[in-house]
């Protein structure tokens, strides 16, 4: 990767320390407000997922599927995965952005280990939890990227895409996870694979259509 012109003013670790004259930067409380409810927006999309055996997208679903391959443990191979995104965090999005990616990563963890305690489902269509999971998910994520956050992986990379390519967020994560999926025909049921793609075409297209370059300033 080439090294970007510490001058030139596209640079998204630049412009994160010096917010455009119409910019309105979102206060400190409102930051962990977003993370807080973003991160449990996801981890109930989640659920939905886990109880109907559905699959997801970006580096959890990479990880998962290697785990299913390989036997390696999912925490390790997750762990790995991400390394090099964060690191381009770091040098390409900035610092505020890796920190608050790391904080929301450690957050869905905790609630996703936490909703299954506190909500049960008797009964849950799986078409419903394709729909309702991977809107969820979108949402979630939307509320993190709208103050510059993620989920690492491929959130990462996709928000470095658009604002230094322009191109859509949503658009690239939809091709991304569309590989992982049809990998994941080698470990799942047939009909749960097809479900799990709707959702993610969902999950993507509800950011593609709101998280837009442009749109939406108020994101220091």
């Amino acid at each position: 990767m080439s090294t970007a012109n510490t001058n030139d003013k596209t640079d998204p670790a630049a412009t994160s320390e010096t917010p455009k004259k119409d910019d309105i930067a979102h206060r400190p409380y409102e930051d962990v407000l977003a993370l807080l409810l973003g991160t449990m927006v996801v981890s109930l999309g989640v659920t939905l997922y886990s109880d109907s055996i559905l699959v997801t997208g970006s580096t959890a679903g990479a990880a998962l599927l290697i785990e299913h391959a390989t036997g390696l443990s999912f925490g390790v191979i997750f762990f790995v995965i991400n390394l090099p995104f964060y690191w381009l965090a770091f040098k390409r999005m900035g610092k505020a952005f890796t920190i608050k990616t790391f904080i929301a990563v450690g957050l869905v963890s905790a609630f996703s280990k936490l909703t299954p305690m506190l909500v049960e489902f008797n009964t849950l269509n799986p078409i419903y939890a394709a729909v309702a999971g991977g809107a969820l998910m979108g949402i979630g994520l939307l509320m993190l990227f709208r103050h510059r956050a993620g989920l690492g992986g491929v959130n990462i990379l996709a928000l470095y895409l658009q604002e230094n390519f322009n191109i859509r967020a949503g658009y690239f994560q939809l091709a991304v996870d569309m590989v992982i999926l049809v990998c994941a025909f080698l470990t799942l049921p047939f009909d749960k694979v097809l479900l799990s793609i709707l959702g993610a075409v969902i999950l993507n297209l509800i950011i593609a259509l709101n998280h837009r370059p442009g749109r939406y300033f108020s994101a220091r």
